[in-house]
């Protein structure tokens, strides 16, 4: 049995993550698309930046 690296496994995660993170909503009766999984932001402060803008 072969050993998998700690980078294989985090990026195992993070896609099944995603993955059941968009099922959840398509469950809840959203319409999701493969793009609204995608990180938008690198920061929360970029984040908050564009809600602030967008309220305005």
């Amino acid at each position: 049995m072969t050993s998998k690296s700690l980078e294989a496994k985090k990026a195992y995660i993070a896609k099944s993550r995603l993955s059941n993170y968009a099922a959840s909503l398509r469950l809840e009766g959203f319409q999701t698309t493969p793009e609204d999984a995608e990180l938008k932001y690198k920061t929360r402060e970029e984040a908050l930046k564009s809600i602030k803008q967008n309220q305005d």
